[in-house]
């Protein structure tokens, strides 16, 4: 289980780097205020925080992510794979039902990691240099709304989370898996990781798409009470709101730069992690056959009795 971790670690640090402008974008279509939008669509969203706040203003609030999201990807990985091995055989079923488990159990990380991210995000919008900053960072964004609010506070979003991420991790390991068990991809494979490139980056899009109408709520809910105004007084306040103002348009807003990003994300991630656990295996097994050569071999990408679906 420690190698589940610590691939999780080395894939999770990889996927905030490649996507996180992606997602500032997101945050900004999915929460801007549809009576004066700032942002006609995904590219205008892209080029208009880089003329008015630079290329770093696609990068606001990526100190929460890349503290938390380390963490996330160890404890997903690692309770997934623990959550097969406890399962035992792997069936559609299970592959769902340990990424159902990991996704619930990551929620206590994500949701406060996602609070302070999306709050960073809004800060500044159009300004190059914010004349007034609520936060300095996400940890001071944290600790403000833990001092105004509570417990309750840092956890804004929760349910929502819980509701985007308990399925969304069901189906995004049993995409994964289906599509390299599909694609036929072993070790000795000339085209392996094109293979798991295209499995990552698709088991992302698969996964986005099945909960994306509740992370357009769980945005604005997270959003909501910027400068002490609420707007929402719950979940279904928030879409009863939305789909009046809207329409159920509202629940595709910002998914074109969503799907962008969710590509590339995943498909580093997954191949980063698979191939970790490869290599690290392949080392373990050279260690056990050099002591003790009798003993049985080591398969590297034998998904459901080691990690995940690697």
């Amino acid at each position: 289980m420690a190698l589940d971790f610590a691939a999780g670690c080395v894939g999770g640090a990889a996927g905030v780097l490649v996507g996180h402008p992606f997602d500032t974008v997101k945050v900004r279509l999915q929460v801007q205020n549809v009576d004066r939008p700032l942002y006609r669509g995904t590219f205008h969203c892209f080029q208009s925080i880089i003329r008015q706040e630079s290329t770093l203003g696609l990068y606001k609030g990526i100190g929460s992510p890349m503290m938390g999201l380390t963490f996330i990807n160890a404890i997903v990985f690692g309770v997934q794979g623990n959550a097969m091995r406890k399962l035992g055989r792997d069936t559609p079923l299970h592959q769902f039902l340990a990424g159902a488990s990991a996704g619930a159990i990551q929620c206590v990380i994500c949701c406060p990691m996602e609070l302070a991210k999306t709050r960073m995000q809004m800060q500044g919008t159009g300004e190059k240099k914010s004349k007034r900053k609520l936060y300095k960072n996400s940890l001071d964004c944290l600790v403000r709304i833990y001092n105004r609010e509570g417990i309750r506070g840092i956890n804004r979003g929760m349910v929502t989370t819980l509701l985007r991420e308990t399925p969304g991790f069901g189906v995004y390991f049993l995409t994964y898996d289906v599509l390299t068990r599909s694609l036929g991809c072993e070790p000795e494979d000339t085209y392996m990781i094109p293979k798991l490139l295209f499995a990552g980056g698709m088991s992302g899009i698969a996964s986005w798409i099945s909960t994306y109408p509740v992370d357009v709520i769980k945005s604005r809910l997270q959003a909501d009470g910027v400068g002490g105004v609420y707007q929402y007084n719950g979940i279904m306040d928030c879409i009863r709101q939305s789909l009046k103002k809207e329409g159920w348009r509202v629940f595709t807003r910002g998914l074109t730069s969503t799907l962008l990003r969710a590509f590339p994300v995943n498909a580093t991630t997954f191949a980063t992690v698979t191939l970790f656990l490869l290599y690290m295996r392949e080392g373990q097994e050279c260690s056990i056959q050099d002591s003790e050569p009798p003993s049985v071999q080591l398969q590297p990408l034998q998904p459901q009795t080691q990690a995940n679906s690697m």
